[in-house]
């Protein structure tokens, strides 16, 4: 299992830092025009991963704000994982050209298994699969639609198939600075084997700590978005605390 790490996050809409609240497209703050030097400032306090997602993307069906990705990629000197719209593997493989370092499946991974599966196979460790779930159920399409799928099934199903990495995020949570869901993002180490990085309502820098004592029990790390914009968590304090800096 890979060691905690905190992941910046950045929301990318109309080539602006965004957030959006429980994904809803029309409750919007815009936090930044450049999202390249908001990537630069978690760079210089000291973050070691950048979380990318393209929200455009994630409604088109196909990433929209890839020139600003890679803008990222090539001049951040820290790997950016990327999420938001991808479907196909000439998409990923373009991402990936690009220099990010993990593309995020996300709808797919429900909709579109013999793509989910290829991507597995092909680039392993530089997948992670992004399960969003809303009272324990897998949600697609930028959050709008909710499936059938149990999220811990889902993880499990992936898990034999290849993932190495997932990231769980509980819509319910999400840019509502309630905590995180540390029993759902347990339940999913516990039944996919493998890793899994908390997404959603972190809020202080002591969920950060929360989840952190369960590094060894699968918790990969925390995306941390809204807590860092409204200033909630100093990444620079926070990485301090859990000994990263």
């Amino acid at each position: 299992m890979s060691s905690f790490i905190v992941y910046p996050a950045i929301d990318i809409r109309d080539g602006k830092c965004v957030r959006l609240q429980q994904g809803d497209y029309n409750q919007e703050t815009i936090y930044n025009d450049s999202p390249l030097k908001v990537a630069k400032s978690w760079e210089e306090q000291g973050g070691k991963f950048i979380h990318l997602v393209d929200l455009d993307g994630a409604k088109a069906g196909h990433p929209v704000n890839d020139a600003i990705i890679g803008a990222i990629a090539a001049n951040a000197n820290v790997p950016v994982q990327v999420g938001g719209g991808l479907r196909n593997l000439a998409d990923v493989e373009k991402l990936l050209g690009l220099g990010v370092s993990r593309v995020i499946i996300g709808t797919a991974a429900i909709n579109d298994h013999a793509f989910t599966e290829e991507v597995l196979a092909k680039y392993g460790d530089k997948v992670a699969i992004g399960i969003d779930a809303r009272n324990g159920y897998v949600a697609t399409h930028g959050w709008l639609n909710t499936s059938e799928v149990r999220a811990e099934a889902l993880a499990k199903e992936l898990a034999a198939k290849g993932a190495e990495t997932f990231i769980y995020t509980d819509i319910s949570r999400d840019g509502m600075m309630q905590g995180p869901n540390v029993d759902g993002i347990l339940s999913m180490a516990q039944a996919s084997g493998k890793t899994v990085i908390a997404s959603g309502g972190v809020t202080s820098l002591d969920d950060l700590l929360r989840l952190n004592v369960h590094s060894g029990s699968g918790v990969g790390g925390a995306i941390v978005g809204k807590a860092l914009y409204t200033g909630n968590i100093d990444l620079s304090g926070a990485l301090r605390a859990l000994g990263q800096k």
